[in-house]
């Protein structure tokens, strides 16, 4: 009979929208106890700790004496100083993405974590996304990568580029899938709502011959999460926000079929994965990984990866002839 996972006894610090569901969802998970919660504005802490049945601490370091680990959900500004003040006590840490504001930043988060040995994972809910669960025993050496993830505006994650507070998703998608050293990077981009760039295309060429072109804006008038992907052995088409795709494979043998059309040489895969919340996948895969059962699935150093390629996506732009165009 499989053995029930031990508690590991669990914090959420930052209780906005995101933070919110960090609490809800370790409240229900098999092995997580909710220790309680800790945001920097009481009232807001009040009404969530009301709201879930928890605990919330009056202070960050009266609720990190009292837990195995945390989760950090605080606005990116604030990612390096209260990762910092998680790691440095020797607890295990899920920080929300992108890792930090700052490539420093973010560097010295890394370097923390693996100056005390213990687990740092970082927030790349995509990765848990079931669309991409499904196509994962499909995927062999991706060649040309094309992203969308288009959003209406609102005014959470605008003290960003929408380049850290959407596209990043991506780019991480594309490094995990790609898994290549980065050669050259071109993009554009404009700011249209806010002082930052609001919407952005990147061009991303790998050592290895790959290429992914990636779109993300939040000045769209609808949602949109799409990827595409091509390799020699065929054809995905995910939908990222409904959580399913399609994988059209080439046949075997089909140079020699004399076909005139497409469908004549491929078959339909439809993709499917058991359902379940990306956000829950991601939490349970860190209590894994805090008990010792299991590899960090984002780790630190993926984080930086991914952010060192955001921070040249936006000096790209900063560089293009879009740029020194604007007033």
């Amino acid at each position: 009979m499989k053995r029930a996972p031990r508690d590991v006894r669990v914090g959420v610090i930052g209780t906005g929208a995101l933070g919110f569901h960090h609490a809800r969802l370790l409240k229900q998970i098999a092995g997580a106890d909710l220790v309680g919660i800790y945001d920097i504005n009481p009232v807001r802490a009040a009404q969530v700790a009301q709201e879930l049945d928890t605990v919330a601490y009056p202070s960050l370091d009266a609720l990190l004496d009292q837990v195995e680990a945390a989760t950090v959900v605080v606005p990116t500004s604030a990612h390096v100083e209260v990762g910092l003040a998680v790691l440095e006590r020797g607890l295990p840490a899920l920080v929300e993405k992108p890792l930090a504001d700052t490539l420093p930043g973010a560097e010295q988060l890394v370097h923390v974590a693996h100056e005390r040995e213990v687990v740092l994972q970082v927030g790349h809910v995509e990765r848990f996304n079931r669309a991409v669960r499904a196509a994962a025993s499909y995927l062999d050496e991706p060649r040309f990568l094309q992203t969308e993830r288009l959003a209406p505006f609102q005014p959470r994650g605008t003290d960003v580029a929408v380049i850290l507070d959407l596209m990043i998703h991506d780019l991480d998608l594309v490094l995990e899938l790609v898994r290549s050293e980065v050669g050259e990077v071109r993009a554009t981009g404009v700011p249209i709502l806010t002082p930052h760039v609001d919407i952005a295309n990147a061009r991303v060429e790998f050592a290895n011959g790959a290429c992914a072109i990636i779109t993300a804006s939040r000045v769209s008038r609808e949602r949109t999460r799409k990827l595409r992907i091509f390799q020699q052995t065929g054809y995905f088409s995910l939908d990222l926000a409904q959580g399913n795709g399609h994988f059209y494979r080439l046949k075997s043998g089909w140079q020699g079929f004399g076909a005139t059309r497409m469908e004549e040489i491929v078959e339909h895969v439809r993709l499917e994965a058991p359902e379940a919340e990306p956000l829950k996948l991601e939490l349970e895969s860190f209590l894994t990984a805090v008990r010792g059962d299991g590899d960090v699935v984002v780790t630190g150093a993926a984080g930086l990866q991914a952010l060192t390629l955001a921070y040249r996506v936006a000096d790209a732009i900063d560089a293009s002839p879009l740029a020194s165009a604007r007033p």
